[in-house]
């Protein structure tokens, strides 16, 4: 807990509400008395406690209508019941009114102690519980997956049948589809949707780095594991791990990946414990992962643990009847976060937009929406707003790799070949633009 736990005492015997009080105080919680059930009641009607401890013989009302009545108010309370009198009929009456636990006078110190902290986790436990689920439901309408066109119709109807299992899942898609927003989909409408979603873009991590994230390291491992430290896979525990740019792990880790679905274990870097966690898997690429099977670039059978369930995302220039209402998204996104009012854009705006191949697809939509209104006139977007008003000049291109190819190349020597300003701007990581540049064979003087 980062907060201090908060008890209440509630025992007409001063000699008991004094060793109590001076007992919790000196283990670092706020405590307050109250010489019986009456007084008790009119402090929970100002303050909050997190824990309260009552004695059930007491004058006046008892601790076990004290108790019916907080339960009345909060059945969520901790109650702990203290007696010198107990029997089984008044511990099983106060456990079934809802009490957290009893103990019986005199008190053994370390025993009430051990029940307070474990009344002070079952805290925590809620509190955190009440976060998720407070994260949770901002999740379940995952921006970006937008869309009336039957093809996003066909992706939604895909996560609403996978969501409620445990199957391993391969989406696959081009860059700037929404691969990441389906696997948050997917987990925010599963049964794991309260523990975390792990995220692991493996195509910007070399193997030696991306083995310590996924599996972790002891301090002293290697130069600079200065200390202990957790891998993915361990954070993902009783949740799920989305593995993107899967295709792009080395043939070594493709065995690592292998050994850890089946046994669902493994062994920090520098270790020999071996930790269990009990993780879902997620993974994208943009790659035909079955061509590089044929190929002999990815094991066959860790294409098979994985591939479970496939969901293949449409490019945007496929669904162009979806492109009106991402375009009326962004819009408001981008018009709120910068407090800006609302815009609308014109309808030769928008037909061009319909008209565009979009090869970064929705990534790119929202680039261009974004820049619109920050160079707009503040109430209507335009065509002359938009970065595409070349687009009848532009060469035609018989496919879209020769389409990417010549972007990536004017992008290339528009900043003078620097790969990290050239990644930036067409929001990739380094390592994929040194694969496109290999697989386009690009140069300076292309």
């Amino acid at each position: 807990m980062h907060r201090k736990i908060s008890i209440l005492i509630v025992d007409d015997e001063p000699s008991v509400r004094d060793s109590l009080y001076n007992w919790f105080i000196e283990d670092g919680y706020h405590v307050s008395c109250a010489e019986d059930a009456k007084r008790a009641l009119l402090m929970l009607e100002t303050e909050n406690y997190d824990i309260i401890l009552a004695d059930i013989k007491m004058p006046g009302m008892d601790g076990l209508e004290l108790l019916r009545h907080i339960k009345a108010i909060d059945q969520d309370a901790i109650i702990i019941m203290m007696t010198a009198f107990a029997t089984v009929n008044t511990a099983v009456q106060a456990l079934k009114d809802g009490a957290f636990d009893y103990v019986t006078k005199p008190f053994d110190p370390d025993e009430l102690s051990h029940l307070i902290r474990n009344a002070s986790r079952q805290i925590s436990l809620l509190e955190e519980n009440e976060v998720l689920k407070e994260r949770v439901i901002s999740l379940e309408n995952v921006e970006g997956l937008i869309g009336k066109s039957e093809a996003m119709q066909g992706v939604l109807r895909d996560i609403e049948n996978v969501a409620a299992s445990n199957a391993s899942v391969i989406i696959t898609g081009e860059s700037g589809t929404g691969k990441e927003l389906v696997a948050r989909a997917i987990h925010a409408n599963s049964p794991r949707k309260f523990f975390p979603m792990v995220s692991v873009h493996c195509g910007a991590l070399s193997e030696s780095l991306l083995e310590s994230e996924l599996f972790g390291h002891e301090k002293g491992a290697f130069t600079g594991a200065i200390y202990c430290r957790k891998g993915r896979f361990e954070m993902a525990d009783n949740g799920t791990i989305f593995l993107d740019e899967i295709a792009t792990i080395s043939a070594k880790m493709q065995i690592e990946l292998l050994r850890v679905l089946e046994t669902k274990s493994f062994v920090r870097l520098g270790g020999n414990k071996e930790i269990k966690s009990d993780f879902r898997v997620i993974c994208a690429t943009n790659r035909d992962l079955k061509v590089m099977v044929d190929n002999g670039l990815f094991r066959e059978d860790l294409f098979y643990r994985l591939n479970v369930v496939n969901i293949d995302i449409p490019p945007l220039r496929e669904r162009s009847e979806d492109i009106p209402l991402l375009v009326d998204h962004f819009i408001k996104t981008y018009c709120t976060s910068m407090n800006r009012e609302l815009m609308t854009i014109e309808p030769a705006a928008l037909s061009r937009l319909t008209e565009f191949p979009f090869p970064g697809n929705i990534r790119e939509l929202e680039n261009m929406i974004e820049r619109a209104i920050v160079v707009g006139n503040g109430k209507k977007i335009c065509l002359k707003d938009l970065p595409i008003e070349k687009l009848d000049t532009m060469p035609a291109f018989e496919s879209l790799e020769e389409l990417e190819k010549h972007h990536i190349s004017q992008i290339l020597h528009k900043y003078d070949w620097n790969i990290s300003a050239s990644a930036k701007a067409l929001k990739i990581d380094r390592v994929t633009l040194y694969n496109k540049i290999k697989k386009y064979n690009l140069n300076h003087g292309s």
